[in-house]
């Protein structure tokens, strides 16, 4: 896989706070809370917060099952093996 493909998965990924605010049309400064509130996921890297984008696919796709709203600070994400 070339440096290129490997850093546009990485992407793909991670969101960064921006980002992500942009794609959920909230400012920044209101996802930072949430995610200080523990009411959003994230990955803190250093000083730095990421988003992970499958939580925000996974929220898309509770939402669109269950028919409803989708509460972030309620909603938890399937356990990750390990």
């Amino acid at each position: 896989m070339s440096e290129d493909a490997t850093a546009a998965e990485a992407v793909r990924k991670f969101l960064s706070v921006a980002a992500a605010a942009k794609v959920l049309g909230l400012s920044e400064m209101t996802l930072y809370r949430v995610i200080q509130a523990n009411s959003f996921p994230a990955v803190k890297v250093g000083r730095r917060l990421f988003i992970p984008s499958q939580a925000l696919d996974d929220m898309a796709a509770a939402a669109i099952s269950s028919g409803g709203v989708v509460d972030a600070a309620e909603w938890r994400p399937a356990q990750v093996a390990g």
